[in-house]
């Protein structure tokens, strides 16, 4: 009897199975989880007291289904702009809108705002909305990269727009890689949250 065939077959089976529980382990090794980090204590002090604005209820953000879930996306903009890539082995705490959404309210608040949330509103207290364009770290080389944010601002009262801006930063990344892009978005959501409260400073929001 000729076992070669045979013991050709169980060779291919065992090397076959040992690829598949490689590939498994792969798929179950654990994310990387990033978040914007605790704010710092220096940043916490406002410049300008915010005095003159009122309380005002700050939305969640709302932006794209690419902004709606846990994977970091970056872009190799010199290679293939319009190819949307997300890393691997490295995940946010939460969404990208969630995390915008608290940095926001924890800056403005910091600032000297009084923040609200939708359960507070009540008649005659302006609300802002956030709609989010662009949130990703963004590689314009192979050695050279930056956080983009883009989003536009509304502010609302008694049911009427009273004012939209757009507002773009863009954060060099001090690593090419997750981390560094995490790094550049925190800080640009930062740059912008001070854009944002030196803006609504110069609105009437009194209702007068």
């Amino acid at each position: 009897m000729n076992l070669r065939p045979y013991r050709l077959a169980v060779a291919v089976t065992i090397a076959g199975a040992a690829l598949l529980a490689g590939c498994a382990s792969n798929k179950g090794a654990p994310n990387t989880i990033y978040d914007f980090g605790a704010p710092s204590a220096q940043q916490s002090a406002p410049a300008q007291p915010a005095a003159s604005l009122p309380p005002i209820v700050v939305m969640d953000a709302t932006g794209g289904a690419v902004l709606d879930n846990e994977r970091m996306v970056y872009r190799l903009n010199y290679a293939d702009p319009l190819q949307a890539r997300t890393y691997a082995g490295s995940r946010w705490s939460g969404t990208p809108l969630d995390l915008i959404t608290r940095r926001l309210k924890v800056r403005l608040a910091q600032a000297g705002v009084t923040v609200l949330s939708a359960t507070d509103a009540a008649n005659r207290v302006p609300i802002l909305r956030i709609e989010v364009d662009d949130f990703v770290h963004a590689f314009s080389s192979a050695s050279a990269s930056e956080g983009q944010i883009l989003l536009r601002a509304s502010v609302l009262a008694d049911h009427r727009l009273v004012a939209q801006k757009s507002f773009a930063h863009n954060a060099p990344a001090p690593s090419q890689d997750a981390a560094g892009g995490v790094a550049a978005l925190a800080a640009g959501t930062d740059r912008i949250a001070l854009d944002l409260k030196n803006w609504l400073s110069t609105l009437d929001l009194q209702g007068k």
